[in-house]
C-alpha cells in the first residue's frame, strides 16, 4: 500500500507521475479521508495520471478531481485479480463517486438435511455446512419458496423442524392437503421416504427425465398389481413434469445461464438478472445500484457484474444485454472464481435473444413502477419542505419510537429514510437498561443519547432532520441531548397524536419558540411523516418482541440450579421447546440423558 499524506496542494499530475506502470487498484480520499472512487488498472501510472491531464471530462469526474486530496494504490498480479480487489473495496467503503450494488443479503438456498432418517427440505440463507446439500443459489427468497411448495407439491417431502417432527401423534395439515407423506408417525417407510428424497433431488439438478422414466416403470408396476390410485398419483406427477419441462427448458442443453439486462430512464438504472441452471428458470430479480446518474448502461452492467459475482460463483455462460469495455478480463476473474470457464455473451442469437429481449422488458417494467413510486415519494419531500420552510429537501431523515409491555424488556427503534424511501441497512435497536418501568422519557433519552454519541464517534452519518414519537416532553428529551452533544443545529420535529389517535390528524410539535404545525391528512408531508413513524413502531415492536420471547425462556430454564446449556438445549430438543417441557411429568424429565430424578423433581417444581 502507497499514500500521499493529504494536502490542500495535493498535485494529482506529479503523484501519478511516481506510480508504476503494473496493474492495481487506486483509492482516491478527500481532505476529510472520505472515500470518493476506486478503480482498476492495467497501468496504474496511465490510468491514474488521465484524472489529471488537459483532455476534456464530464461534469461528474471534475467535482470528483476538485476533492482529491489523497490517493492510495495496491498492485497486483494481473488485471483479473485487480477486478477483485477493486469490488472488495467498493464492498467496504461505499465510495461517493461508484456504483454500487444494494445488496448485503447472502443469496438464498435450497437444502435437503442430512443425518435424519426422514430428511426434510428447508430454505438456507448463509453459511452452508458440507455436511448437507445444498441447490442453487436462487435469485430470490420467493423463487426458492416456490420451487419448495413445488416440491412438496411433487414429491411430498416434509419441511417441518426436527424438534416438531419428533413429537408429532397425528398428521398435521401438510398431509391432509397432499404437501407430506407424513413420516412422522409411520404414514411411510424409510425406504419409500428414500425415493422422494432422491426423486426430490434430481428434479433441482436438473435431471427431468430420469425421474419421469423412474415414474413411468413405477406407474407401469402399479397398474400392472392393481394399485391403480398410486397408478394414477404416478400419471399426474409424469404430466406436471412434462408440462414444465416444456416451458422452462431453454434451448440448446441443460444451460446454466444468467440473462442480465439494463433499463435506464430519467437518471435512474435497474438491472434485471433471470437466472437458469440445468436448464430451468430458478427465477428473476431486478435490482436498483446507487449512484448510477450520468452512467452508461455498459458502465453500470460492468460495475454490477463485478460487485454481483464478488461472492457468488457465476455459472457458464453470462448473457448481457449490453457489450462490456473489456470481457476477457471479466471472463478470466469469473473463470478463476468458479473453477471452470466462464463465457461472456452480448449478441445471442435464436431462443437467448428473445430470453434476453424478455428480461430487458422486465428491467424497463420494474423500473417504470420505481419511478412511480419515487414520483410519489418526491412530492412527499417536497411538500415536507415547504411546510417545514427549509432552504433545501432533508436528505436523510431519522425517526425513534420506544416499544415495551407494562415498562418491561423496552426497545428502541431508529430508522433512516432519504429521497429513495427507507435506508434498512442504516436501521439501528436499542435494548434499553435501568430505565424505570414505564419512564418513556427516560427511555426516549438513553435512545438518543447512546445513537448520536456513535455518530459523532463516525458511526453513521448525520440526519438533516429528526422526527420523534411522541409530544412536548419527548420532544424535549431529544432536544437536551442534542444540546448536551453540541449538535443543536439538527431539525427536532415531535409527532403527537391527534384527537382519538386518528391517523393525520396528528400535531407537529417543534422547540419552544416557533408554533405547532398541523398539516392534516390530505397533506403529502402527512403521508410521509405516517409512513416513517409506522416503520419506526413496527421495528420497534418486532424488536421488543424477540427481547420478550428470550425473557420468557430465560426465566423458565435458565435460573434453575444445575441446568446448563447443556442440560437446557437437551430438555428442548427431546420435548420440542419450552412448552414441551412445560407439559412433562417428573417420569419424562428423568428420562432425558443426563437429567436424574432428583433434578427432574427440581425442573418440575420451579415450572409448576
Amino acid at each position: 500500500m502507497r499514500t500521499d499524506t493529504p494536502s490542500p496542494e495535493f498535485d494529482g499530475k506529479a503523484f501519478a507521475a511516481r506510480l508504476p506502470k503494473g496493474p492495481g487498484v487506486y483509492l482516491m480520499r478527500d481532505e476529510t479521508g472520505l472515500a470518493l472512487y476506486v478503480g482498476k488498472a492495467r497501468n496504474l501510472r496511465q490510468r491514474a495520471g488521465s484524472y489529471f491531464d488537459a483532455s476534456p471530462k464530464v461534469e461528474r469526474i471534475m467535482r470528483m478531481i476538485a476533492r482529491i486530496q489523497s490517493i492510495e494504490i495496491s498492485l497486483t498480479r494481473s488485471e483479473g485479480d485487480a477486478l477483485l480487489l477493486e469490488n472488495e473495496w467498493i464492498k467496504s467503503l461505499k465510495p461517493r463517486y461508484n456504483i454500487l450494488l444494494r445488496d448485503d443479503k447472502s443469496y438464498p438456498w435450497i437444502v435437503i438435511t442430512s443425518g435424519h432418517e426422514f430428511p426434510r427440505i428447508a430454505f438456507h440463507r448463509g453459511t452452508r455446512d458440507r455436511a448437507q446439500r445444498y441447490f442453487g443459489p436462487y435469485p430470490s427468497a420467493g423463487s426458492v419458496r416456490e420451487s419448495i411448495s413445488l416440491i412438496q407439491k411433487l414429491f411430498r417431502l416434509r419441511n417441518c423442524e426436527d424438534s416438531y417432527f419428533s413429537h408429532r401423534q397425528r398428521p398435521c395439515l401438510q398431509h391432509q392437503i397432499k404437501r407430506c407423506t407424513a413420516p412422522c408417525v409411520g404414514f411411510v417407510n424409510a425406504s419409500d421416504y428414500a425415493e422422494q428424497v432422491s426423486d426430490a433431488s434430481l428434479f433441482l439438478a436438473g435431471k427431468d427425465q430420469k425421474i419421469i422414466e423412474r415414474l413411468i416403470l413405477r406407474m407401469e408396476l402399479a397398474a400392472g398389481q392393481r394399485e391403480y390410485e398410486a397408478a394414477a398419483v404416478y400419471r399426474d406427477q409424469i404430466n406436471t413434469l412434462k408440462q414444465m419441462h416444456a416451458q422452462q427448458f431453454v434451448s440448446g442443453g441443460s444451460g446454466n445461464l444468467d440473462f442480465i439486462a439494463v433499463a435506464q430512464e430519467q437518471g435512474k438504472s435497474c438491472v434485471q438478472v433471470v437466472s437458469y441452471r440445468n436448464g430451468r428458470n430458478l427465477g428473476q430479480r431486478s435490482f436498483f445500484p446507487s449512484q448510477a446518474e450520468q452512467h452508461e448502461a455498459a458502465e453500470v452492467l460492468e460495475a454490477f457484474l463485478g460487485q454481483y459475482y464478488r461472492e457468488r460463483i457465476p455459472p457458464e455462460q453470462l448473457v448481457l444485454s449490453h457489450p462490456v469495455s473489456d470481457p476477457g478480463i471479466l471472463q478470466a476473474a469469473f473463470s478463476l472464481a468458479a473453477g471452470r470457464k466462464v463465457a461472456i455473451q452480448s449478441r445471442p442469437r435464436g431462443d437467448r435473444r428473445k430470453m434476453l429481449q424478455l428480461a430487458a422488458q422486465n428491467a424497463r417494467e420494474s423500473l417504470g413502477l420505481r419511478l412511480a413510486g419515487q414520483a410519489s415519494i418526491t412530492r412527499q419531500f417536497e411538500a415536507l419542505q415547504a411546510l417545514l420552510g427549509l432552504d433545501e429537501q432533508p436528505r436523510s431523515i431519522e425517526c425513534f419510537d420506544i416499544s415495551h409491555t407494562s415498562g418491561n424488556q423496552a426497545v428502541g427503534s431508529c430508522v433512516v429514510f432519504d429521497s429513495s424511501g427507507p435506508v434498512k441497512s442504516r436501521y439501528r435497536r436499542f435494548n434499553l437498561k435501568d430505565i424505570t418501568p414505564g419512564d418513556d422519557y427516560a427511555a426516549m433519552r438513553q435512545v438518543l443519547s447512546r445513537r448520536y454519541a456513535r455518530v459523532q464517534a463516525g458511526e453513521g452519518a448525520m440526519p438533516d432532520l429528526v422526527l420523534i414519537d411522541g409530544g412536548k416532553g419527548q420532544l424535549q428529551q431529544a432536544i437536551d441531548v442534542m444540546a448536551e452533544l453540541g449538535l443543536s443545529t439538527i431539525m427536532l420535529v415531535g409527532i403527537a397524536k391527534g384527537p382519538a389517535r386518528r391517523p393525520g390528524f396528528e400535531e407537529w410539535v417543534r422547540p419552544a419558540t416557533e408554533p405547532s404545525l398541523f398539516p392534516g391528512p390530505a397533506s403529502p408531508a402527512s403521508h410521509l411523516a405516517q409512513q416513517i413513524r409506522d416503520e419506526a413502531h413496527r421495528f420497534a415492536i418486532t424488536g421488543h418482541r424477540g427481547r420478550r420471547n428470550k425473557s420468557t425462556t430465560r426465566s423458565t430454564l435458565e435460573d434453575i440450579a444445575g441446568v446448563g446449556p447443556k442440560r437446557r438445549r437437551q430438555l428442548l430438543n427431546h420435548f420440542g421447546g419450552l412448552q414441551g417441557v412445560g407439559k412433562a411429568g417428573i417420569d419424562d424429565l428423568s428420562s432425558v440423558p443426563g437429567i436424574s430424578r432428583l433434578l427432574a423433581e427440581q425442573i418440575f417444581k420451579a415450572l409448576h
